[in-house]
């Protein structure tokens, strides 16, 4: 009997529109729901430009949803709060009594009179009668300043402290200068030099000093300076600010206005910088009943297509070109930044190589010149090597890159890089301090060569999530190995790539720091966050072998067992210790909040583990719970995430599950099967070809995968590759209420791993 077609309402109106850029923006230092801020800026953006809630400059929280006053729109690079700012300063209007500091002069506002979108952003500034806009492009923006009558309107430049200059120039009707504040991560030269040119003449002009002292003097320098020009304005009079920025030079910011912006009017601009978001997000059509989850998987898109940003800028030839935060000096050639790979190599990554592979390749060869520069892959770049997180996770985007077909970058170099990282901790990079910087290469790999883990007491923390880490990594060396032809290599790494076992501790059944002498740690306690484990305890790191988890279901006794244990961290009450850090950090209490037992999902090393049930016969568990997460901890609302977003990945997370497969293991070229969200979902793959996903019954409550047919073939098998997405055609889900728990259960049907099935 045939089913009928169901159809799907038609799409009305931009996708963009759906965005909502103040979702996750209902965050603090204690809780986050994403740690997230307006980011008004085109895709891949060199700069975003944000409002600011915040009276210090300093922290990483500039705007907060529950906040009352605005005190200017900067330019931002910030890729989270915990990274903070770099080479920011922000443009503000005013009107009567002149108000330099940023408390002082900060504005009531209200959400209602708030438009956000990712190409523009607009609020009314209620104590000043002010409305102020912004949009941007990839190194400039226009501003337009809506003024009252007024005797005294005032448009500042706020240069922001971290060591700054200004410059009135009445003549050309422009203010330039530059910035240098950074959280690390620069040589000494650095600078963001910034030029901004208005359509008003100015009445007065003045600038103020670090003690906000004002005078007349068109130049001033100094940590924290600023300008402030101003004129008389008839009621609904608009003053409109170009703004470009540069890394390279004070000529370079001028060419980038003149090319980005030219002539164009400030309508003209916001037009492109929708068309700019709009062409990305119509590679990916999904349509369904629900508005708010269309809503959700594009304002998770819009921070996917984020970072990393550009840091690289055209010549006068049109030549790309950067500036080194690597080594101070400007090369020819591509460079992104504003990335931890820590987060973002799980599922952002991957899901450039399948959509965006050109994109993907430009960033492959800024990583070339990283290393050309730098001496190093980066871990977290902000904007040059920053001393976060740990791990050696640059190996899986690559080698996902380049085993998924990304090509055009220097893959033998890149390969180099990998093998350096794996095989030494000398000569790493310092910070301005002499430290060593050991969030690059490999912290503890000579001990790793030498042991096959890093051990827990010899002075090196989370030492027990590096050993899985550095195993998830030559995995990844290992297939890029093979694909390279460098046989023993490929063999190599794939011997480390089962590294995992030396700390899988058979009496407790979790990974257990281990001493140097092959002893345990003691006392343990699973529960404990932090200590050998990165923002994470034993539960949430046991599965952290995505390269095998067959392996793990070996260790842990068979399926069944395997099975129990999964099941166990969402039924196991949120206990923790967070005796390591002294304080119950934000993703622990992130955990215990949303009632999902000892399930993490607000941090990212326990983000895939719902999909390891598809290794084990039961895929209907996935089904059950990818579905039961995207339902309860995403929302399109200011508190719409279950954590720190991170670079992408979180959004990453719900955009491949609602699409209805996901990437657990890198450099395998293939996705483990969840349960669609949507009921038609359309797919222009960068090949040319069209890839539609349909799911029949879909609804809140058909969660539950029948069936599986791609191209009208059966599919029992639950993964699927990216070579047959690539290619298109019809991937068609039937859903129900109830598990069909025969689907997938084979052993045969389960996606790869480096271990056979135990005997």
């Amino acid at each position: 009997m045939g089913m009928a077609r169901e159809t799907a309402p038609a799409d009305t109106g931009a996708l963009v529109d759906l965005v909502n850029p103040l979702m996750g923006t209902d965050s603090s230092y204690r809780l986050s729901y994403g740690n997230t801020y307006p980011a008004i800026s085109v895709p891949f953006g060199m700069n975003s430009w944000t409002p600011v809630t915040a009276d210090d400059a300093r922290t990483g929280w500039a705007y907060t949803y529950d906040a009352e006053k605005i005190n200017g729109i900067k330019q931002t690079h910030q890729p989270s709060p915990w990274m903070n700012d770099y080479a920011a300063f922000s443009l503000f209007a005013e009107t009567g009594e002149l108000k330099v500091g940023q408390k002082e002069r900060g504005s009531w506002f209200s959400h209602k009179a708030e438009e956000a979108h990712p190409y523009s952003y607009k609020v009314y500034l209620a104590d000043y009668d002010v409305t102020a806009e912004v949009t941007p492009t990839d190194r400039a923006a226009q501003f337009r300043f809506t003024f009252p009558k007024a005797a005294d309107a005032h448009i500042l430049l706020d240069a922001l402290p971290g060591g700054s200059m200004v410059k009135v120039d009445a003549a050309n009707r422009r203010i330039t200068g530059y910035v240098r504040n950074n959280h690390g991560g620069v040589p000494d030269n650095f600078h963001n030099y910034f030029v901004a040119e208005f359509d008003h003449d100015f009445t007065v002009t003045r600038t103020w000093d670090d003690n906000d002292q004002l005078t007349d003097d068109r130049t001033r320098e100094g940590d924290h300076v600023g300008a402030v020009v101003s004129f008389a304005t008839k009621a609904g009079e608009t003053v409109h600010v170009k703004v470009a920025s540069s890394f390279i030079s004070p000529e370079q910011a001028l060419r980038n206005l003149k090319s980005e912006i030219g002539s164009d009017d400030f309508d003209t601009t916001r037009a492109k910088a929708k068309a700019a978001w709009e062409k990305e997000f119509a590679r990916i059509r999904v349509s369904d009943p629900d508005q708010q989850n269309r809503r959700t998987f594009y304002s998770a898109l819009y921070r996917m297509l984020q970072f990393p940003r550009e840091f690289f800028e055209k010549d006068a030839s049109g030549k790309v070109i950067h500036y080194s935060p690597y080594d101070g000096k400007v090369h020819d050639g591509y460079l992104y930044t504003d990335n931890g790979f820590w987060d973002t190599w799980r599922a952002v990554f991957p899901f450039f190589a399948l959509m965006y592979p050109e994109r993907d390749s430009q960033i492959m060869q800024g990583l070339v010149n990283t290393y050309k520069e730098g001496g190093w892959l980066p871990e977290w770049a902000s904007p040059g090597y920053r001393d976060v997180m740990i791990g050696s996770n640059s190996a899986n985007l690559i080698a996902d890159a380049y085993i998924n077909g990304v090509r055009g970058f220097d893959a033998e170099t890149l390969y180099e890089a990998m093998i350096k990282n794996a095989t030494t901790s000398e000569g790493r990079p310092k910070d301005k301090r002499g430290n060593v910087v050991e969030a690059v290469g490999r912290e503890g790999a000579e001990y790793y060569n030498r042991l096959g883990y890093v051990p827990y007491d010899v002075g090196i923390n989370e030492n027990a999530a590096r050993t899985l880490e550095y195993a998830t990594a030559d995995f990844s060396i290992s297939q890029m190995a093979k694909a390279l032809g460098k046989t023993e290599d490929a063999k190599k790494y794939a011997q480390r790539a089962l590294n995992y076992r030396t700390l899988y501790d058979t009496e407790s059944g979790w990974i257990r720091g281990r001493n140097q002498d092959g002893s345990w740690e003691t006392p343990f306690n699973p529960y404990k966050w932090g200590d050998a484990f990165t923002e994470g305890n034993a539960l949430h790191y046991s599965w952290a072998v995505m390269q095998d988890p067959q392996g793990l279901i070996n260790l842990m006794g068979g399926r069944k067992k395997f099975v129990d244990r999964l099941d166990s961290i969402f039924t196991t009450p949120p206990i923790f210790d967070d005796s390591y850090y002294g304080q119950t950090i934000h993703e622990i209490r992130e955990m215990q909040i949303v009632d999902m037992g000892q399930y993490a999902h607000g941090n990212q090393p326990i983000q895939h583990m719902p999909y390891l049930y598809d290794w084990a016969g039961a895929p209907w568990k996935t089904q059950y719970h990818v579905r039961d997460i995207m339902a309860k901890l995403y929302a399109p609302t200011p508190d719409g995430y279950p954590g720190d977003e991170d670079n992408g990945q979180t959004s990453a997370w719900y955009a491949f599950s609602a699409l209805g497969f996901y990437p657990v293991a890198s450099a395998t070229g293939q996705y483990a099967i969840g349960s669609p969200l949507f009921r038609d979902a359309v797919l222009q793959m960068p090949t040319g070809k069209t890839l539609r996903i349909v799911a029949q019954n879909n609804s809140p409550e058909n969660v539950y995968v029948q069936s599986v047919t791609f191209n009208g073939k059966p599919h029992p098998k639950t993964f699927l590759t990216h070579d047959a997405l690539e290619q298109g055609g019809t991937l068609t889900f039937v859903m129900g209420p109830k598990p069909n728990k025969q689907w997938g259960a084979d052993p045969a049907d389960a996606p790869f791993s480096l271990s056979a099935p135990a005997n």
